[in-house]
């Protein structure tokens, strides 16, 4: 069978003759042959699997340097690579989608009024933060007020005032009043001002990109608490006996986790576990996960830096939180537990417990 004309080529590929010159051009899909006299591109028969694949490629919306990438690696290889796209399609949908339910939850959400039988809902909370065995210094920050929960992990040369700067930009969410219409863009200004001041930090650092933190957050809003999550701390959920995980690691190593190129098990011992992929701090990605959650009375939250849930147990965080009455005995039992495990790093943890406020 001889060579086919672009035409052909495009119908039998179903890919149009304008997409085949623009993959020419990139170097994607080059023709057997061009007419020296015409110039009319001619391709060859066997060229049309690859064609094909770069056609479903693009309706899977994979960029075209990655496909390029893709058509040069055997089948077992595309395959992987393949299945690594969709997962970070697949996270970075669930990320959309939780922008998109805190965004229907905002817009819908007004100051509540309570009726007679309205138990009116507040928290009570406790938070402490240890140098632990190893670290010289502890660069941790927690904060807990009756408004506003937060931990953050500073690192670098200026890693502790980084991380103070962080949580004192929120603070003064503790005493602003809030309407319900302004929730969301008070949230967003409040960590512009925090990497501000984080940026401001590690621009008199000595090495400006090795200075910065993370930054999880809970603001209080009478029924709700909107979290805000940049980085590797964690905020846990005790809901009637059971833990739930409620952020995600912004780290390199959970990223390739979502994309299938690691287990979570490969994921604790790999030696890149700590590497951020989104910080505050001067040429990192600050874009925070932010969501509320409904409050229910009896609920109880843990927000801990990677300090604990690095060599604590979940299962032994869920025992503590469910066993210890007062926060403040649960802060201080999750950080001699994380200490007894070596306590090679700082460690911060902030417990706040949803109860009915007395009249």
């Amino acid at each position: 069978m001889g060579l086919l004309t672009i035409g052909t080529f495009a119908k039998a590929s179903r890919l149009s003759p304008k997409a085949l010159r623009l993959y020419d051009e990139l170097g994607l899909l080059t023709p057997a042959r061009v007419d020296p006299v015409s110039g009319y591109r001619l391709y060859a028969p066997e060229q049309l699997d690859q064609a094909r694949l770069v056609a479903w490629l693009r309706r899977l919306g994979m960029p075209l340097a990655r496909i390029q990438h893709v058509c040069t690696l055997e089948s077992a290889a595309a395959t992987q690579e393949i299945r690594a796209f969709w997962a970070q399609v697949e996270a970075d949908t669930a990320a959309r989608r939780d922008l998109a339910s805190f965004l229907i939850d905002h817009l819908s959400w007004k100051d509540s009024v309570m009726s007679p039988t309205t138990k009116p809902l507040g928290i009570r909370y406790a938070a402490l933060s240890d140098t632990g065995h190893v670290r010289e210094s502890n660069q941790d920050t927690a904060y807990a007020g009756s408004r506003l929960l937060a931990v953050a992990d500073g690192y670098g040369s200026s890693g502790a005032p980084a991380s103070a700067a962080a949580v004192d930009a929120l603070k003064r969410l503790e005493t602003d009043s809030i309407p319900a219409g302004d929730l969301l863009n008070v949230l967003d200004e409040a960590i512009e001002q925090a990497k501000q001041a984080v940026n401001g930090i590690a621009g008199a650092a000595s090495s400006p990109e090795d200075a910065g933190t993370t930054l999880t957050a809970m603001l209080w809003t009478g029924s709700q608490l909107a979290l805000v999550h940049i980085g590797d701390s964690r905020v846990y959920l005790l809901r009637d006996e059971e833990l739930f995980q409620i952020t995600n690691e912004h780290t390199m190593v959970q990223s390739m986790v979502d994309e299938g190129r690691l287990t979570p098990e490969e994921a604790v011992s790999h030696p890149q576990r700590s590497l951020l992929i989104r910080a505050l701090g001067q040429g990192a990605n600050a874009t925070p996960d932010m969501r509320l959650h409904d409050a229910k009375q009896g609920d109880r939250y843990l927000l801990c830096s990677d300090g604990l849930s690095t060599v604590v147990q979940t299962e032994d965080i869920r025992r503590v939180l469910s066993g210890s009455r007062e926060p403040e005995q649960a802060v201080r039992e999750l950080i001699a537990r994380a200490n007894d495990s070596g306590g090679p790093d700082n460690v911060s943890c902030v417990v706040a417990d949803v109860m009915e406020l007395q009249q």
